[in-house]
């Protein structure tokens, strides 16, 4: 059987000496030293400032609306994980769906304008797939109309632009550290901004909104990460650049392969390289999609319809958009096997399969 995505895992003992560590201080969560540690190694990593390390990427998205004072509309995209709308909505504001491009994917930055009212107080953006959204444009786009920038950077882990982290970008950036990630924590997210005192009140919603022994700031929330998540980030980050380069390689092996396949790769934002975080394909055809997809389910070779469908037609607490792109791309778009373990020579068998079904 082969997964679509299979979480990467450390030696054990590397990972049970920080919980050696962990059951000497009996200190499991609230900010703990490992916590504290993973944020600090995770900055120097990054060529960070400020990050945060919260409990996963929604809440991440959540205190960042709560943390600029959201209120009214907020522009995004349909094209994206249902988080991104979902937390658009638990913070009582009202999503805004924009088209995406369809050869980036990422919401069109030229369409966003025209969905601007009296009533926006933001933009949300996807780095879809960890392709970076055209920043320039919408950071040009959000002075003209007084806006805040939140960037859903969740499959954007060590992705630059201009040698640049693409985390820099918006008044708030997020990124997940959940399982399926390339770097994960198990669970986990992290919260980034340019700003020192926007990240001290985050700090504070984080922890219940407590500012001082007694004292309270802002109205809070349990956005904090334990012990335990931290232990496996530390331990994995140490692998990171082995595993990206491992999942850039298979990339190519998989772009080698199919190279006279009938689908496109999104294409990736000029000034960046690509993470490895995916591996998409637009197929010409939804009836192409699902022959494909079933003949590989039968082999045990298990890929994703990741996005689909749109977020603007499929949430029953909102009423539906016609977005013609995503519509059509949602429906045509097929993320493949791709992890750390996968070897080569699956990759040629899976795309042996795709290039067998083509041609028949």
């Amino acid at each position: 059987m082969i997964p679509v995505t299979k979480p990467f895992l450390p030696p054990q003992e590397e990972y049970q000496n920080y919980l050696n560590g962990i059951w000497k201080r009996q200190w499991l969560t609230n900010m703990g030293p490992l916590a504290s540690q993973l944020e600090m190694e995770l900055k120097k990593y990054l060529s960070l400032k400020h990050l945060l390390f919260v409990t996963n990427g929604t809440v991440a998205l959540q205190i960042a609306i709560k943390a600029l004072d959201l209120k009214g509309e907020i522009i995004t995209t349909p094209f994206s994980f249902v988080a991104t709308t979902s937390s658009i909505v638990w913070e009582g504001c009202k999503p805004i769906f924009v088209d995406i491009d369809e050869k980036s994917l990422n919401i069109d930055a030229d369409k966003i304008e025209d969905s601007i009212t009296e009533n926006t107080s933001a933009i949300l953006a996807t780095h879809v797939y960890g392709n970076p959204c055209d920043v320039e444009k919408i950071e040009k786009i959000a002075k003209k109309h007084k806006l805040k920038v939140i960037y859903d950077g969740a499959h954007a882990f060590g992705v630059k632009v201009k040698d640049k982290s693409i985390f820099e970008y918006g008044d708030i950036s997020i990124c997940s550290l959940h399982a399926t990630k390339l770097y994960h924590s198990i669970e986990g997210g992290l919260m980034i901004t340019n700003n020192p005192e926007l990240l001290k009140k985050i700090a504070f919603i984080r922890n219940f909104g407590i500012s001082g022994y007694d004292t309270f700031s802002e109205l809070g929330i349990n956005g904090k990460n334990s012990e335990f998540h931290a232990a496996m980030g530390l331990t994995n980050l140490k692998y990171v650049d082995e595993i990206i380069l491992k999942r850039k390689s298979l990339t190519k092996r998989y772009e080698e392969n199919l190279e006279n396949f009938k689908a496109y790769r999104p294409l990736w934002h000029k000034d960046s390289e690509n993470n490895g975080a995916y591996l998409p394909l637009v197929l010409e055809s939804e009836e192409l999609l699902l022959k494909i997809k079933t003949e590989l389910d039968k082999k045990e070779i298990f890929t994703r319809r990741y996005f689909y469908p749109s977020l603007a037609t499929a949430l029953p607490y909102l009423n539906s958009t016609d977005m013609p792109i995503t519509d059509d791309i949602s429906k045509k778009v097929l993320c493949l096997p791709l992890f750390y373990d996968l070897t080569e020579e699956e990759v040629d068998w899976i795309c042996r399969i795709i290039l067998r079904i083509q041609n028949n």
